[in-house]
């Protein structure tokens, strides 16, 4: 049991000994507040869930390093993103705290003043709470303060799914060294940096099937190879209105080279599709409007290059959006879209895509209005139809996954 001392000074002190015999102590203007706190240092002690001050002395910006250097299942994108994290934000504020003493108030007052969008906030603070989250695993304090925080809401803005007419369009309008491209990435859903690392060994036009197995992004300014997104090799379906010119395309190369490359061709970045076909095409579909400025257009010079500013862009990843879309319309349901797109789980899918699925409400209705009749009719006398036995379930046209 502890014990609480009364000090010439008027404070009291709270002693016990921690689990492996060590003595500590800690002081308090007042008696009960001693009381309180020797109290539950007790009662952890008796539960196992008793943390030695001591542990949570350690500072939190070399605790960040190490916990960003022990992420061995990063994709690069991903690493660069926590690194500048911890190094914009968290440690210029609590780098020479000691974890232990970081209070969840503190916490609080530091997200509400980070002026940033909401979703970057957010970010900002999970990257910080992972690293507390290891800190109590380590046994080095007994809970994380940053665990509900009052977080900025992030207003989502509607996507926008391009049709078939409106992808047919696009890829005219882009030409014939990019239509290809269009249609590939509007019918397949493929990140941008999961196409740009396509390689033609991976393509199976026998099959039909793409496989996905690793991404390319530009990281300070070196592409960087890695896995996917979800750290996992995935297949997705070629349409077959698409095969003959996959075909030509890929053609006389080794199955190492990359199936889409840049106009010198190297790795394809996605500015440079942008500023060559996408924007333009984008501009005259009306998908792209320029910010104008006493009746002139709007552009930022960089690295030698006026770049248009635009009010309303249009982005490479709204064709992964389009192929979500087309694909739903089409009748696929949400574990064949989320294993097209990649996504960890069906929650993900549904978060980004659930109302497209609401539009498939009487789609659904009449095809098992139909799977019924078919079942009926085949059992009624005189029916030209072969019975359906015992235990076969009849196939819903239109709903299911889509081939």
């Amino acid at each position: 049991m502890g014990t609480i001392d009364r000090r010439t000074n008027g404070r009291y002190y709270a002693r016990w000994r921690t689990p492996d015999g060590k003595s500590r102590s800690k002081a308090f203007a007042r008696k009960r507040d001693a009381e309180a706190y020797l109290s539950g240092v007790e009662g952890a002690k008796t539960t196992g869930g008793y943390v030695d001050p001591a542990r949570g002395r350690v500072k939190l910006g070399p605790w960040a390093d190490d916990w960003l250097a022990g992420k061995t299942n990063l994709t690069p994108k991903t690493r660069d993103r926590y690194e500048n994290a911890i190094r914009v934000h968290v440690k210029p504020r609590w780098g020479d705290f000691a974890i232990g003493k970081i209070t969840h108030s503190e916490v609080q007052l530091w997200i509400a003043g980070i002026q940033l969008a909401p979703a970057s906030v957010r970010k900002i603070h999970r990257v910080f709470s992972q690293v507390l989250a290891t800190a109590v695993r380590d046994g080095r304090i007994s809970r994380n303060v940053a665990e509900n925080i009052s977080l900025p809401r992030v207003h989502t803005t509607e996507k926008r799914f391009l049709t078939h007419t409106q992808v047919e369009d696009m890829a005219r309008l882009v030409g014939p060294d990019w239509d290809l491209l269009v249609r590939f990435l509007a019918y397949t859903g493929l990140r941008w940096g999961e196409v740009a690392a396509l390689r033609v060994g991976r393509v199976d036009l026998e099959r039909r099937r793409v496989i996905v197995a690793e991404s390319v992004s530009p990281i300070k300014g070196v592409l960087t190879w890695g896995a996917t997104k979800g750290h996992e090799r995935r297949e997705v379906a070629i349409p077959q209105f698409l095969i003959a010119d996959l075909a030509a395309a890929i053609r006389g190369k080794a199955a190492d080279d990359l199936v889409f490359v840049g106009p010198r061709g190297g790795v394809l970045r996605a500015q440079t599709f942008q500023r060559a076909a996408l924007v333009p095409a984008a501009e005259e579909m009306g998908l792209c409007i320029r910010k104008v400025k006493d009746g002139q257009p709007v552009s930022v010079h960089r690295g030698g290059v006026d770049i248009p500013v635009f009010t309303k862009h249009f982005h490479p990843h709204e064709f992964r959006h389009t192929a979500a879309s087309l694909a739903i319309a089409a009748g696929a349901d949400v574990k064949v879209v989320q294993r097209m797109l990649g996504h960890k789980s069906a929650t993900m899918t549904l978060d980004l895509y659930g109302h497209l699925f609401a539009d498939r409400l009487d789609t659904v209705a009449d095809a098992m209005d139909a799977a019924r009749r078919t079942e009926l009719d085949g059992t009624r006398p005189g029916s030209s139809e072969a019975p359906i036995r015992v235990g076969q379930a009849p196939v819903a046209e239109g709903v299911g996954e889509a081939r």
